[in-house]
């Protein structure tokens, strides 16, 4: 792959999301040091700060934003004083909804791994949860969030509804990542009960038959909740419709020790956005104690999307690096020992740009910058 250009969309968001986004323009402006790559950040408006600035959650010149750019970076959006409003009638989460609708997003996809150096920090046994990597594929832009909905006199409703297209696009997307992984594939659904169910089976049986050297497999939701805390290793790729893919792949969030620690990609026919798949986490805003890792993660992502595997490599190894040589925030270590939000990301930063690791002492790890001696 030679020299990119590229134009990113900075959704910096609410919250710690303005934070975490800092460290990962840090991270890819390092990666486009080291490899010649030129990327430029759009910062734009979107969420409760958008709200607040414009009256809507994702304005128009954000919107626009989005479609002219080669990829999007999303930070987090949510802001109690909506969260805590029922009665509010305009709120950050709808311009989450909308801009996936916009942009065609229909597959969300987050990788959850176990790391050997975060065992412990998961409120799962060890043994139970080593080895465990796997890739969520959630269907995006239909089911029950996007359904027909209202309120009655006393009874309120939310419908759900797919066509084989919606299911059928994504299933090819998840059979394809299956190929390249260690094909395997499991559907999880609620065929027992719901018909929108059922349909998901139909489809993928159909689909499957183009890939026949994916092993597939059937769970019903519940049973899958119950296996992810049980025996999360048997799981390589999970396809799943939008609730149950929200659900699942939060629960399966334990297995990394920490939210902080994983990343998602949300992907159509052209556009792409890249987000951590942790909240706004209003409680933290400011306070540089944010884990960037997953809003780093993202930035990987979206790299291995451009075609630059070698460049998402690095940062995965970067991310690694820290992880063994203990450079967390206090999410996945003790207050004594933790680092900044922004010690971390300079960390990163550092060894993407080839810096040397052997003998790091914490004093040295400035904020803003790495000294290593």
């Amino acid at each position: 792959m030679g020299i990119l250009n590229k134009k990113i969309v900075v959704l910096a968001g609410d919250g710690i999301g303005p934070e975490v986004c800092q460290e990962a323009i840090r991270v890819l402006k390092a990666v486009g040091e080291r490899f010649g790559h030129e990327f430029s950040f759009d910062m734009q408006l979107m969420g409760a700060c958008a709200i607040d600035a414009t009256g809507d959650p994702l304005p128009e010149a954000t919107l626009q934003a989005c479609f002219e750019a080669d990829a999007v970076l999303l930070g987090a959006i949510g802001d109690p004083k909506y969260d805590n409003n029922p009665a509010a009638k305009v709120r950050p989460e709808q311009g989450l909804l909308k801009l996936r609708k916009s942009l065609g997003l229909f597959a969300n996809i987050r990788p959850v791994k176990a790391y050997e150096a975060l065992l412990p920090q998961s409120p799962l046994k060890e043994e139970r949860i080593k080895g465990a990597d796997m890739l969520f594929f959630r269907e995006l832009t239909g089911g029950i969030y996007f359904g027909e909905k209202g309120r009655l006199a006393d009874s309120a409703y939310d419908h759900c509804t797919y066509s084989r297209y919606e299911i059928a696009r994504v299933a090819h997307l998840a059979f394809q990542a299956a190929q390249n992984r260690r094909r395997k594939l499991t559907l999880v659904d609620k065929a027992n009960v719901l018909e929108t169910s059922r349909l998901w089976r139909e489809v993928v049986q159909e689909v499957r038959v183009s890939y026949p050297d994916v092993a597939v497999d059937y769970l019903f939701v519940d049973n899958a909740a119950m296996q992810l805390i049980l025996n999360p290793s048997q799981f390589d790729v999970i396809l799943t419709e939008n609730m149950f893919g929200d659900i699942l792949s939060d629960e399966a969030s334990v297995i990394a020790g920490s939210l902080g620690m994983l990343p998602s990609a949300s992907v159509g026919e052209e556009a792409a956005l890249f987000e951590p798949i942790h909240g706004s986490y209003p409680q933290a805003k400011g306070k540089n104690i944010a884990n960037p890792i997953a809003m780093i993660l993202s930035g990987a992502m979206m790299l291995e999307h451009f075609g630059l595997y070698q460049e998402a490599s690095l940062v995965h190894h970067a991310v690694q690096e820290a992880l063994d040589k203990k450079i967390l925030t206090q999410d996945l270590t003790s207050p004594t020992l933790a680092y900044s939000t922004e010690q971390v990301g300079a960390f990163i930063v550092s060894c993407v740009l080839g810096g040397v690791l052997e003998g790091l002492h914490k004093e040295n790890v400035q904020v803003g910058m790495s000294t290593l001696i």
